[in-house]
């Protein structure tokens, strides 16, 4: 693909992957529900989260600076049976948000004209069962239209989405200062309801400030989203970790004023969950007209978030088709435009499918345990090249390999430990000891692994900083929010992941390269095989 992205590019685009329908639909949620005025120390914890996971993207996406994401990282570090069992997962959650988040471009556009959208513009089916009954065409024709542009070329897109971005964070200034110009400062501790909702900052406590961290981790999806555009970026070293690392930063510091100036307008027990800084205006002598210019504002976001998605799952695709594990086809580039043109109009097309039918509150609830999981396994698989190196032949590999997974399979069984302790132990001394003295154990295995196990390899260009303490702590906090997660999240993942499983006992594993280049050398087959990067051939 051509090299036409530079690093403001990739920040436009991580800003509009990002900042999109995820702030408007999750916040009033995690606000209500959760963590009240806390809710801006929730979406620094998110944050954090991301920007740790931002950094073990960007080592990777610097060292392999080709389209596919986690799947390529993945991929040459785990092998293909776990890149495509992650893959298969982000995929789907990257369909499923973006059929949700076209979803809920009908209603905020109807906000923004002053038309009860769902009502008017959505058309009831009977007979369908509830969830499925209501045909959203405006929904189908915008995924329609971005997968046309963005089959059309990515440089002309990334043009569209900063355009698109600087709009929409206009916008989102505007919301924060509407915010501190006509909230109240007292509502960041008073209640609505004193009788029935507890005051404070934090009228949850600590637990609830992490389960809004956990329902708001939504807002920062599309930031990975950028690392798959590596192959389309002119200067990898530089451009990437500014784009990706940059993008998070400034995130994170839009979303957590938003947080605080929804909180001061109105007290946290009545904030409207579904639509929380237009309804905080609702009501107030000569404010309408704010409500209508949050829905023009937050249109023009789910339109970036929506490009942004819909440009790196179709080069997630594209890479996986270039394995050999899906039909082939889907890696097809075409030669006029320079973008994987049919793994853009098929996952185009499967998206607006779902959004033709499926309410926004069936999907919301199922996006983010598959994306937390690859968060998840690409911090491990930077301590695994980092300690263990290229998986090529000869190298000692093998015996490289038992110290590091002998860490990562132990951290990570500490901090599900320390997840279940916290979600189920009851509270009191007990508690707070049994959790102090899980993190200290945690603490003693980074330390123990970082003194006894030197590294393999040294990155070239870029590494993540302070190895192994950032994935670390990547693995640790992205395995607490997972466990935040409600049970359908869990049951879905199950599903999907088996039938992934599946597919790849019954095709993929006898169409992969993989699999070509080992019948070649057992039974003189031929077969192209792309090369794991980092092994001479």
């Amino acid at each position: 693909m051509a090299r036409a992205l530079r690093w403001w590019d990739l920040v436009g685009l991580g800003l509009g992957g990002m900042v999109g329908a995820g702030v408007f639909v999750t916040t009033g949620r995690a606000a209500r529900i959760y963590a009240g005025p806390g809710l801006v120390v929730s979406y620094a914890i998110a944050g954090l989260c991301a920007l740790l996971s931002a950094f073990c993207y960007t080592e990777f996406a610097v060292d392999m600076p080709v389209a596919g994401g986690a799947f390529s990282y993945l991929r040459v570090t785990f092998g293909e049976f776990a890149a495509f069992l992650t893959g298969a997962n982000l995929i789907m959650e990257y369909v499923f948000s973006n059929a949700a988040v076209a979803r809920s471009f009908t209603a905020y556009l109807g906000t923004a004209v002053g038309v009860d959208a769902p009502s008017k513009w959505r058309i009831p089916v009977p007979g369908l069962p509830q969830g499925f009954n209501q045909v959203d065409l405006v929904a189908v024709g915008v995924i329609l239209l971005l997968s046309v542009c963005i089959c059309y070329s990515t440089k002309e897109s990334s043009v569209v989405n900063l355009v698109l971005t600087g709009v929409h964070v206009v916008f989102i200034l505007f919301i924060i200062v509407m915010g501190f110009a006509h909230g109240d400062a007292r509502n960041l501790s008073r209640p609505a309801d004193p009788a029935h909702s507890p005051g404070g900052f934090f009228p949850h406590g600590a637990a609830g400030v992490f389960n809004g961290a956990a329902a708001v981790y939504l807002s920062y999806i599309g930031y990975d989203a950028v690392s798959t555009m590596a192959e389309e970026v002119e200067r990898p070293d530089r451009d990437i970790p500014a784009g990706v690392s940059g993008s998070v930063v400034l995130v994170t510091v839009l979303y957590c004023l938003m947080a605080t100036s929804m909180s001061m307008l109105l007290p946290y027990d009545a904030i409207d969950p579904e639509a929380p800084f237009s309804g905080a205006f609702k009501g107030r002598d000569g404010m309408a007209w704010v409500s209508n210019v949050i829905g023009a504002g937050a249109s023009l976001g789910i339109l970036t978030s929506l490009m942004v998605a819909m440009l790196g799952q179709a080069r997630y695709l594209c890479v996986i088709g270039r394995s050999g594990v899906v039909p082939a086809w889907l890696a097809r580039v075409d030669p006029r435009t320079a973008t994987p043109i049919n793994a853009s109009a098929f996952l185009g097309l499967l998206t607006a499918a779902l959004a033709l039918f499926t309410e926004l509150d069936v999907l919301l609830n199922l996006v983010s345990i598959g994306t937390l999981f690859v968060f998840y396994m690409v911090a491990n698989a930077v301590v695994y090249r980092r300690y263990v190196g290229d998986p090529c032949p000869g190298s000692g590999q093998k015996r490289r390999a038992w110290p590091a997974l002998a860490f990562i399979a132990a951290f990570s069984l500490i901090a599900i430990s320390f997840t279940l302790l916290w979600q189920f132990a009851p509270g009191g001394a007990a508690k707070v000891g049994l959790l102090s003295g899980t993190a200290a154990v945690a603490v003693a295995a980074v330390v123990a692994f970082q003194a006894l196990v030197p590294q393999a390899r040294e990155p070239e260009l870029w590494g993540v900083p302070g190895m192994p303490w950032v994935p670390a702590a990547s693995v640790f906090l992205n395995v607490f929010l997972l466990g935040s997660l409600d049970r359908p999240s869990y049951v879905r993942f199950g599903f999907f992941s088996a039938f992934a499983v599946l597919f790849y006992v019954f095709y993929s594993v006898h169409a992969s390269y993989d699999a070509e280049e080992g019948g070649a050398v057992d039974g003189g087959g031929g077969g192209d095989k792309l090369q794991d990067q980092g092994c001479d051939v």
